[in-house]
């Protein structure tokens, strides 16, 4: 397994963090619920230090070295200003209450 991190700093694009999530709301959450080999895609966002990034869980090094689409570099208007990628030595999955993860978070809480 690998994930990968991405964070932009939005200090030099005309996106914010809210017009970011009008973008996941419309179109980013269901196109990437359909990435092969993709397990998990978590955005995340810092609206005090005007960043914006995400976390991938991929499955295998050989799905996370697939080309994705790189929409929200294109309406950020640079690619990320920080990536990094990392082996994965464990994982666990921790009791919960909320059954289901797809559609979650501030982009749909309104």
């Amino acid at each position: 397994m690998r994930v990968v991190i991405a964070w932009w700093d939005l200090d030099r694009s005309g996106q914010t963090v809210a017009s970011l999530r009008d973008f996941l709301r419309d179109e980013a959450v269901d196109r990437f619920s359909r990435v092969r080999g993709l397990r998990l895609k978590v955005w995340i966002s810092d609206e005090r230090t005007n960043r914006w990034g995400a976390v991938f869980l991929w499955e295998s090094a050989q799905a996370a070295a697939v080309p994705i689409p790189a929409r929200a570099a294109e309406l950020i208007g640079y690619p990320p200003t920080e990536r990094h990628v990392f082996d994965v030595e464990a994982t666990a999955e921790g009791a919960y209450d909320t059954a289901r993860l797809a559609r979650l978070g501030l982009a749909f809480a309104g």
